[in-house]
């Protein structure tokens, strides 16, 4: 694989941001297992499974990541929490310059088609076919903040709550960190009493519309979509495809971040 190509796939901007959180390979004692093989090659691997959305078994060579090696420590830094925490290493540095909104947030869902899996459920507008349903918090400027999976017969109203509670602590570029919008912004589906009540309580203003007069369009479910590997999902395990979600997230994320002056 051409240089050209992994540095526009892995920045040295964003592979700073990434390395701190790769856990330290450490070799058995009693030796063989996995040899080591270099952080940034394996997670450029990754990142180009997410974009490309080819299989796994189709891992161009020139990686110089063998395929078994590549989703070990794939399935080993989902375990650890890797793409969780790159996903808020980069909100911390877009909200410390100011650039995550907080006057409001959208809520929104979309089908995917899935081949296999966990996390997949009959889909109510495709004769029942087993898929599964992407669920995102954005800034209304359509920067994501939580992303979700689940099997697609979820309704979408059911993902409000665990979505705003899942919602970290953001730095901000002056005071304490922040982990609640002004407003939430969603249609009709999300409409209930007690979402109403629920989300005023914590001093969030419902922006949900009862009749069906709005639509709320979220860009960023476009923009995740853009990722080839969650148009059609073939992970077995659902966890695994979820970690591609949030990793599809904090790209987006840091392609903000790339765009803002220091």
């Amino acid at each position: 694989m051409s240089s050209d190509l992994a540095v526009r796939l892995v920045p040295d901007e964003l592979w700073e941001l990434v390395e701190p959180l790769i856990p330290v390979f450490r070799p058995r004692r009693q030796g063989g297992g996995t040899a080591a093989v270099d952080d940034r090659a394996v997670y450029t691997a990754i990142v180009y499974l997410l974009t490309s959305g080819c299989a796994w078994r189709h891992l161009p060579v020139e990686f110089g990541v063998s395929v078994p090696t590549a989703h070990r420590r794939f399935t080993a830094w989902t375990r650890a929490g890797v793409w969780s925490r790159l996903h808020r290493a980069v909100l911390d540095e877009l909200g410390a310059r100011g650039q995550v909104g907080w006057a409001s947030a959208i809520v929104d869902a979309a089908i995917v088609r899935a081949k296999r899996g966990t996390l997949t459920g009959p889909n109510p507008v495709d004769r029942g076919k087993k898929d599964s349903k992407l669920h995102v918090l954005s800034a209304a400027a359509g920067l994501p903040l939580v992303v979700a999976v689940s099997a697609a017969n979820v309704h979408g109203s059911q993902a409000l709550k665990p979505l705003l509670m899942a919602l970290p602590a953001i730095r901000s570029r002056r005071g304490p960190r922040r982990r609640r919008p002004a407003k939430i912004r969603a249609d009709k589906a999300y409409h209930s009493a007690e979402h109403q009540t629920w989300l005023r309580r914590r001093g969030i203003v419902p922006r949900i519309s009862r009749l069906g007069r709005h639509r709320w369009v979220i860009e960023t479910l476009a923009w995740l979509l853009g990722y080839r590997r969650l148009t059609i999902r073939y992970e077995r395990h659902g966890h695994l495809f979820n970690a591609f979600l949030v990793l599809a997230a904090a790209i987006t994320c840091y392609k903000k971040l790339a765009k803002q002056p220091t």
